[in-house]
């Protein structure tokens, strides 16, 4: 989209542009975010949120008009390195079982913080329809979760997409299997075929039909479609009409936040994104596993697989470009569920009350407390402690604190657990 944006901003009369620039609907999200937030641990950098959005309202009521709020179909942030030499697209599943912040509601109300699927923050915001409140409580969701900042936000809905693939003439899709989905109104014969309109929205929202039925490979789906759909915008917008349909789709259905909305500041930030080789864009989806592992009864969603979530992160974080191959090797690791993770705390501060409090953030994620205590001594730094055959278990713990010291080879009070020694620098868990 943003390559096709600077052929269209060079190639279209003023009246032309006039009318793109004013498709972008802006939203100001700066007060909606309020003060606790991560910090930029590497200027220059830009985490850009996006949002695919199924609202079903106009035209979008054929999908189903049962849903009274807005809803987030897919989940994206898109890393652009502070040089613009790389770029990593990171698919959070709409299943993730994750810890929601309180959010205002789009009637001026707030929610209280629980933990449920990652895409219900953009249902809450949008409970009135309003994007901005949406985009508001599912930024404020994913920095709590991943602890990168979001620099820009974007929204596109299913009649936007529609659109852009239609300007294209199509892009060619090679199912394995035939698909006959009733939800995604899709019916599909096996093989390579080029399909737009409804068909194009049906195969990238297509689920239950195909596979394993999870969403998991519906992200797989739209990252290979999303490929093949920036590939063929950079080679086929020669003509001006086409170039026009496809920029007034996408314009049309595009929200962002207030420094993006505008033809010119999409223009100056795909100058500086153009010159990305292919080799060096990662499609990436956070490592996870079912979250019946850690709660039987849940055969509906995934919690992020740790430590391999934290490590993707914080490369990320840091501005570190990120090895697809060696994550996804990482990621088929047998993971270690978080409630096999048994946890002795201790207190090491000297502040009465805190391993109690310690002990809560952990059962809050799963984690099994074993006992809380007192250490034999005050510590300066949060300490995470483990006998050699734990070490697995202890590294699943320690991912989630922002920073401890670790040592192997200890004993802990209490046999098969891991010992984390809370000390004054402790801040929460992530």
């Amino acid at each position: 989209m943003l390559a096709a944006l600077i052929l269209g901003v060079a190639g279209v009369g003023y009246w032309m542009y006039q009318h793109l620039d004013g498709n972008i609907t802006a939203t100001d999200l700066d007060h909606r975010l309020g003060g606790d937030r991560p910090d930029n641990l590497s200027p220059g950098s830009k985490n850009i949120l996006v949002v695919g959005s199924d609202s079903r309202a106009g035209a979008n009521a054929k999908y189903g008009k049962g849903l009274e709020t807005m809803q987030s179909d897919t989940l994206m942030v898109v890393h652009l390195a502070a040089n613009r030499e790389w770029a990593t697209v990171m698919s959070l599943p709409r299943d993730s079982y994750v810890r929601i912040p309180s959010c205002e509601r789009g009637d001026g109300k707030k929610s209280a913080p629980h933990s449920f699927k990652i895409n219900e923050s953009f249902a809450i915001g949008g409970s009135k329809g309003d994007v901005g409140a949406a985009a508001a409580c599912t930024i404020k969701t994913v920095e709590k979760n991943t602890g990168l900042r979001m620099d820009h936000f974007m929204s596109v809905d299913f009649q936007g997409f529609k659109g852009m693939v239609n300007a294209l003439g199509g892009i060619e899709v090679c199912p394995k299997e035939p698909i006959h989905d009733k939800k995604a109104h899709l019916d599909m014969e096996a093989g390579c075929q080029t399909v737009k309109d409804e068909k194009a929205l049906g195969y990238v929202r297509t689920r239950y039909s195909v596979g394993d039925g999870s969403d998991l490979g519906r992200i797989g789906r739209q990252q290979e479609f999303m490929r093949a759909l920036a590939e063929k915008a950079q080679s086929k917008l020669t003509s001006p009409d086409d170039l026009y349909d496809f920029l007034d789709s996408t314009t049309k259905s595009l929200t962002t936040d207030k420094e993006l909305a505008g033809l010119k500041p999409l223009y100056d930030l795909a100058n500086e994104v153009k010159g990305i080789p292919k080799d060096r864009l990662a499609f990436l989806t956070v490592p996870n596993y079912p979250r019946q592992a850690d709660v039987p009864s849940d055969r509906a969603n995934v919690v992020w697989q740790y430590p391999q979530a934290a490590r993707l992160f914080d490369k990320l974080a840091h501005d570190k470009e990120v090895d697809e191959k060696r994550l996804k090797k990482a990621a088929r690791e047998k993971p270690i569920p978080t409630r096999s993770v048994r946890v002795q705390v201790l207190n090491g501060t000297g502040k009465d009350g805190r391993a109690a409090d310690v002990a809560k953030d952990l059962r809050a994620l799963g984690f099994t407390v074993t006992t809380t205590g007192n250490a034999t001594k005050e510590v300066e730094k949060t300490t995470v402690s483990y006998p050699e055959n734990l070490r697995r278990s202890a590294e699943v713990l320690a991912s989630r604190l922002p920073d401890p010291a670790t040592r192997g080879g200890e004993g802990g009070v209490v046999p098969g657990a891991v010992t984390l020694t809370v000390g004054p620098d402790y801040e929460g868990l992530r």
